[in-house]
């Protein structure tokens, strides 16, 4: 579904990516991340409404405005959604052994529980929207060994979100996390 809030999905490059368990970040074991390059349309005024409008139209909650922890870190019970609101940063999904991927003003990433993500540098007027689907409080997760029993059970155990973020009864988390 397009909105006045999105571009089209035909004309948005959607990216995704999967990352392994590097002994301290798990990952999650079978779900990617889905990057949506540049698919907001931003307002000048208050940019960060248009991405708290959108996820709210699809059923995510729990909305907080800010930036990304520069230390790496995941969330065992939770899937999240980040959208970039204002600036860019650049940031290292999946541990160590990750990825490092510049996201802009316009891009939204979808993590899956156990994701791990760390920003590395922002720009100064870096800012993010962050929500997760409804029921799901995240954690905070950092690595540590004592975490690991509890965690990889944990992040399989996260229920599949009913709405894509972005494009709430169709879009890429159907296809790429093959739900339906």
């Amino acid at each position: 579904m397009t909105t006045k809030l999105t571009h089209p999905l035909d004309t948005v490059q959607v990216l995704t990516y999967t990352f392994a368990d590097d002994g301290s970040i798990p990952n999650h074991p079978s779900l990617p991340l889905i990057l949506y390059k540049g698919v907001l349309r931003l307002a000048a005024n208050d940019p960060a409404s248009i991405a708290e409008e959108l996820f709210t139209q699809n059923g995510w909650q729990g909305m907080w405005r800010n930036g990304i922890f520069d230390f790496h870190h995941y969330h065992s019970n939770a899937h999240e959604v980040l959208a970039i609101c204002r600036g860019q940063a650049t940031v290292r999904f999946g541990g160590e052994q990750g990825e490092t991927i510049t996201v802009t003003a316009g891009d939204v990433a979808l993590l899956p529980a156990g994701t791990g993500h760390k920003r590395l540098s922002p720009s100064g007027d870096l800012l993010v929207v962050g929500a997760y689907p409804p029921g799901q409080h995240p954690d905070l997760c950092r690595g540590g060994s004592t975490e690991r029993p509890r965690v990889l059970t944990a992040i399989q155990q996260v229920a599949p979100p009913a709405q894509d973020p972005v494009y709430g009864n169709s879009g890429p988390l159907f296809s790429d996390w093959r739900l339906r």
